[in-house]
């Protein structure tokens, strides 16, 4: 087990899964508390459009990816509270819209035809120095975010009317946290991959939430349950042979039931 260390790869896929799970720990414990999991989902598989365009364009995927993203979460949002469409059916509007292009664009891109697969399904091989230097970033970013402005984003998560009668700018922390939550998809795409992704953005928090229900905690036990999991499945991912995100999504999920389990019959 040791020798693996020794590869650059796992490396990178070691601090990939560090910084990956500070950053949708807390982004996700937002979600949860704000009952945005379907607008995630939608966000994540949108991201797919960009990806196509990217690879169409000849242009870094993950940069247009980033774009897609913050476009289809402010599409949502326009749709379901500016045209009056039902929040529903405006996250399945955009999810579609963003996977039908992603396919389209893939299939009309001359040459040899991207891996795909890394992109869906997540590929320690695929992370890369810049990938990393984006993950950490941003996990620094919403570290500090969170640490200076950890009562408005409290209060708008959970009490949206309460945050207004504070005088807080409500709607600028929502689309700071929509941006956040877009930004995440994407620094994610490459370990995780999107059809597993947002399983990261809410089972550490479902298991965080079976031993605790401040808000604080949650966003500790979740980075702390994610990066348990995580590592564990890049581990079972090596010796299996199959997608990393596949393995680690497995393991948070059996964590959680593990954990689910104990609780019920200590009762």
């Amino acid at each position: 087990m040791m020798d693996l260390l020794h590869y650059t790869f796992f490396q990178n896929a070691l601090l990939g899964s560090l910084f990956t799970c500070i950053g949708c720990g807390i982004v996700g414990s937002y979600i949860v508390a704000r009952r945005l999991v379907f607008i995630g989902g939608g966000i994540t598989h949108a991201s797919f459009g960009g990806l196509g365009v990217g690879f169409y364009l000849g242009i870094n995927p993950i940069v247009s990816a980033l774009v897609f993203s913050v476009a289809s979460a402010f599409g949502i949002e326009w749709l379901s509270k500016k045209q009056d469409v039902r929040e529903d059916s405006a996250i399945a509007a955009v999810w579609a819209l963003g996977m039908a292009l992603g396919v389209m664009c893939i299939f009309l891109t001359p040459g040899y035809a991207p891996n795909i697969s890394a992109y869906l399904f997540g590929n320690i091989l695929t992370v890369t120095h810049p990938d990393l230097w984006f993950a950490g970033s941003f996990a620094v970013v919403m570290g500090l975010l969170f640490l200076l402005f950890y009562r408005p984003i409290l209060y708008t998560a959970f009490d949206r009317e309460f945050a207004q009668t504070q005088g807080l700018k409500v709607s600028l922390i929502e689309h700071l946290m929509m941006i956040a939550i877009a930004v995440c998809i994407v620094a994610s795409i490459r370990l995780i991959g999107i059809m597993l992704l947002m399983s990261l953005m809410t089972v550490p928090q479902m298991t965080a939430n079976i031993f605790t229900s401040k808000f604080k905690n949650i966003l500790l036990y979740s980075v702390l349950i994610g990066i348990a999991g995580c590592l564990s499945g890049l581990f079972l991912s090596y010796y299996l042979n199959v997608p990393s995100g596949a393995a680690i999504v497995f393991v948070q999920v059996v964590i959680f039931f593990a954990c689910k389990g104990v609780f019920f019959f200590q009762k």
